[in-house]
């Protein structure tokens, strides 16, 4: 267990089944209660710690923007036709 494991952006928040749908700094999706995320609301940032008695979720100003500017970074290296980075 590492002790930072990144960051997570809320997408979506479900204000009927109090779920967040959110995104890591490695492009993962999936769902959380938003009880565990202070201040929770859509593009919120958080750091995640990861610790003995389970996971911490800080609220992170700015984070969303780090997030989108690593998604950002991560389509303009990829290459979607291998003649084009010089692989054929």
């Amino acid at each position: 267990m590492t002790p930072d494991a990144g960051l997570l952006t809320i997408d979506v928040l479900d204000q009927d089944t109090g779920m967040a749908e959110v995104e890591d700094d490695q492009g993962r999706s999936f769902e959380v209660p938003a009880a565990w995320l202070p201040q929770a609301a859509e593009g919120q940032a958080y750091r995640i710690t990861l610790r003995p008695d389970g996971p911490r979720f800080e609220l992170l100003q700015g984070g969303a923007r780090e997030l989108r500017e690593r998604s950002k970074q991560t389509l303009l290296d990829f290459h979607d036709d291998p003649a084009e980075d010089g692989r054929d």
